[in-house]
């Protein structure tokens, strides 16, 4: 069967045997995400078509649902309450999709979500298209007006619901019968873990949630997993060549072989570095572990490294615009792309060999055919890493930005604090590329930003849905103003629940992320100074504490102090941005300059004059 674009709609769906025909190859994640009890028996019996939504959930070990009631899905949210279904209300239906798409971050499982159709669905699609462009399984379950025949017009919330969901989704199951709802949800389920992982969406007329069927089903199995043969046999014959040093670039896709990873870069001897979404698939403690990027924009270890290999192992990643920083990758490597969604292979950079495979399957093929492509071991290597590593490290550790707090040097007191196994969420500002370089995480899913649709406000409700999803974890949250002010009423939603998340604002008055970009271009700002917050009347109005650190010196008992408070705390950071690079802007107005045009160069000139 022919190979699925994630980004192509799937239309609408009639019959059961309509929704069983739809195939794809999927992720390594398939097997991961199945819960080790899960039984492949679905919906049995006579029940509502609400019950039986409630019931598919159930067999598919989902461990709770994010969103908000309204007129169309009430019954369904009764429905998770008769059953014992884990829910969380949000305050807002942006929240919803995102707290679903942390969940799965955080679980490595799919996340779901229930809105109502209308105003909930288009609030919920920022969060839905985050978890498009970032490779995240989620679904959606949507409730829509009447669509049978004969039905009124002019019903609430009556928007094409179907059409709005298919661009940012990988398919929409559309539910025309009570009795597909069970095997619509278990499809939207196979379909989101499947291939390259991200959101589906299944719309429930509302009628259906009402009217009884007699159900008898089971969970469809998971799609096989993809692996091209001949093109794997290219890329090892290009790795057998032991004159040739190899880099590894780890993306997501590596995110569920991690060990595996580990195991490769042993065997090549191999420096390691990261996508921001990948970081963690290989601990920051490895010896072959040099951070993210390998360019101008990432840390300085991955980049002196990577200057020294021949071919980079780029495995489960996109060269996108922002892991690239707008495409400023290094020119001279032999580039092997292995990625699980046929679609991105070769894309943005030119490759040698292009594998569509899943990451497990192609590094434990790698692991089999060791005698052909291992490396002896390389102590000077380690050495350079590790020299390198500790100087990055110094130069984050001691402040440089003095009038207030400098951001890069509170971020790394932060992670000092944080245990291992905490949870780190951080969202869009111009903070958050000295946090892929200074944040370090011993394992996967401890670190958490939107990557590719960059949703300002994303990480507020992320981190509360990562901390009720995950009550055993300590979770922190590093929010920008601007960011505060998108999404800042979602921290109601921990007080409410006692959710005890750490929310760190680094407050300098403005969206200095578009200044940055601004002032170099047009030699001024425009629509970027912010209102003046008080921060301590808003968290007293809410039941947060308040906790407010201005200078470096009251960092670290500002931050021990926010850690000890029981509950949701709300910190205020004193920040300022000028004085220390970022490495990743400034690789990025290199590149911009590079593929500028004559008539760009130009103009720019003209206004610096």
């Amino acid at each position: 069967m022919g190979e699925l674009n994630r980004r192509e709609a799937m239309g609408v769906l009639g019959a059961v045997s309509a929704v069983a025909s739809l195939a794809s190859s999927p992720t390594q994640a398939e097997a991961g995400l199945l819960h080790p009890s899960q039984s492949r028996r679905g919906v049995f019996g006579k029940l509502t078509g609400a019950r039986a939504a409630v019931a598919a959930l159930q067999a598919e070990c989902v461990r709770g649902v994010f969103g908000i009631p309204g007129a169309q899905n009430n019954e369904f949210w009764d429905a998770m309450k008769s059953a014992g279904l884990p829910y969380l209300l949000c305050t807002h239906e942006a929240s919803a999709s995102v707290m679903a798409d942390a969940a799965a971050r955080v679980t490595g499982e799919v996340g779901v979500f229930s809105v109502i159709p209308g105003p909930g669905l288009t609030n919920a699609m920022t969060g839905i298209g985050e978890a498009l462009l970032d490779s995240i399984p989620i679904v959606g379950l949507v409730t829509d007006v009447d669509r049978r025949r004969g039905a009124p017009i002019g019903q609430v919330h009556s928007l094409a619901n179907a059409d709005l969901l298919r661009p940012i989704t990988k398919g929409v199951f559309v539910v025309r019968h009570q009795a597909e709802i069970p095997n619509a949800i278990h499809e939207a389920f196979r379909l989101a873990r499947c291939g390259e992982p991200g959101p589906v969406g299944v719309l429930i007329p509302y009628v259906f949630l009402t009217m009884s069927w007699d159900y008898e089903g089971i969970i469809p199995p998971p799609h096989p997993l993809a692996f091209d043969e001949h093109a794997y046999q290219r890329a090892v014959g290009l790795l057998a060549d032991r004159r040739q040093r190899v880099g590894i670039y780890a993306g997501l896709g590596c995110q569920y072989a991690t060990p595996q990873l580990a195991a490769v870069a042993e065997l090549l001897q191999a420096p390691v570095a990261t996508s921001v979404s990948g970081k963690g698939a290989i601990s920051d403690n490895h010896p072959l572990a040099v951070g993210w990027g390998y360019g101008a924009q990432a840390t300085r270890a991955a980049e002196k490294r990577f200057k020294d290999v021949d071919i980079v192992l780029a495995v489960g990643v996109r060269f996108s615009e922002v892991s690239t920083a707008g495409y400023a990758l290094p020119k001279d490597h032999q580039i092997i792309h292995v990625d699980i969604n046929a679609n991105t292979l070769g894309k943005n950079v030119q490759t040698a060999a292009c594998v569509h495979a899943d990451a497990q399957l192609f590094f434990d093929r790698l692991l089999a055919d060791a005698s052909r492509v291992s490396r002896p071991p390389c102590p000077p290597l380690w050495k350079k890493i590790k020299t390198d590593r500790d100087v990055d490290r110094a130069q984050h550790a001691v402040p440089i930005i003095e009038q207030c707090v400098d951001p890069m040097y509170f971020l790394t007191q932060l992670r000092c604090q944080l245990g291992p196994e905490e949870l780190f969420f951080v969202d869009v500002t111009a903070s958050t590329h000295w946090a892929s370089e200074s944040v370090e995480v011993p394992g996967p899913r401890r670190y958490f930003a939107p990557a590719d649709n960059q949703s300002m406000g994303w990480a507020i409700p992320a981190a509360i849905a990562g901390q009720w999803i995950r009550p055993d974890r300590r979770v922190a949250c590093v929010t920008g103003d601007g960011c505060f002010l998108m999404s800042a009423m979602e921290m109601s939603t921990a007080a409410r629940m006692g959710l005890p998340v750490k929310f760190f604002v680094l407050d300098d008055g403005a969206y200095h992320y578009m200044q940055m970009l601004q002032e170099p271009v047009y030699r001024r700002t425009t629509a970027t100074e912010l209102a003046q917050i008080d921060y301590a009347a808003f968290a007293q109005s809410l039941g947060l504490s308040y906790n407010p650190i201005a200078h470096n010196i009251e960092v670290a008992g500002g931050i021990a102090r926010a850690l000890a408070i029981p509950g949701p705390v709300l910190t205020r950071v004193v920040v300022s941005y000028e004085g220390r690079e970022i490495r990743w802007l400034s690789a990025l107005k290199a590149s911009y300059l590079k593929h500028s045009t004559t008539d760009q160069k130009v103009r720019l000139a003209t206004r610096a004059v």
